[in-house]
């Protein structure tokens, strides 16, 4: 996947959602924000990855000291200032290089790994935006799974307490799209190794089928799995348990 495309595509479709409401539109699926908190939070989170990356950082950035990290009160401004933000991310990565060990919040990674994660951030919060207003929200299959696979990966990570999955439990979430492959099945385990996650076949604990774009929605707590129309195999309270563990 071209995650620099993408980012600036995700990036303009969630800019002309916020062109179209009212900024005072509530949020529900983020607390008690409305719009124009939204938007706020995604160009400035962009502007502020930006800056991690092209100073080398080895330590979190303020949110406070993130350059030119509030909108312009004009809408044609502001769009053009959250879609430069999305641009200082890529320009950032290209300056460094991919490779550059860069801080995030989950140790050190390469200066690339920000390109991913602003991508589905702002993939995961147009949904919210699109919910907001009452709009069709789509997804590509295949960016719809690496942004679940993406967030299994945040998920699964190291110094999760308490963990996210409990001793002797799995998960095996399974997309319906036959194009994607073992890249739209997801295994999660607890077991003595750990928690981990791979995209082999296997039987879960608790299982979750159906199409790409509404697993990776329940996953991240927009939807339930009963509005998502998915099937739900097994123990569901396991299922539950995650969801409680894993806050976006």
């Amino acid at each position: 996947m071209d995650f620099r495309a993408a980012l600036l595509e995700q990036t303009r479709a969630f800019g002309d959602l916020i062109r179209s409401g009212d900024p005072a539109t509530p949020v529900p699926t983020c607390g008690d924000w409305n719009l124009r908190q939204l938007f706020r939070h995604v160009g400035r989170g962009n502007r502020w990855a930006a800056q991690i990356v092209l100073e080398r950082r080895n330590e979190p950035l303020d949110p406070r000291e993130v350059r030119d990290g509030r909108p312009p009160d004009d809408m044609d401004a502001a769009i053009a200032w959250l879609d430069d933000g999305a641009q200082q991310i890529i320009d950032a990565v290209d300056r460094v290089g991919s490779d550059a060990r860069i801080w995030t919040f989950n140790g050190p990674r390469p200066a690339g790994w920000w390109l991913r994660r602003r991508l589905h951030e702002v993939t995961v919060h147009r949904a919210d935006a699109a919910q907001a207003l009452g709009v069709e929200f789509e997804l590509p299959p295949e960016l719809a799974a690496d942004c679940l696979s993406e967030w299994i990966e945040l998920a699964c990570a190291g110094g999760r307490r308490p963990a996210a999955l409990d001793l002797d439990r799995s998960i095996h979430l399974h997309a319906t799209e036959e194009q994607l492959g073992p890249t739209g099945e997801w295994t999660i385990t607890h077991d003595e190794d750990g928690l981990w996650w791979s995209h082999n076949h296997g039987k879960g604990s608790v299982a979750l089928r159906g199409p790409a774009q509404q697993l990776l929605l329940v996953a991240v707590r927009r939807k339930s799995a009963v509005d998502a129309g998915l099937e739900v195999l097994g123990d569901a309270a396991v299922w539950d348990d995650w969801l409680q563990r894993t806050p976006f």
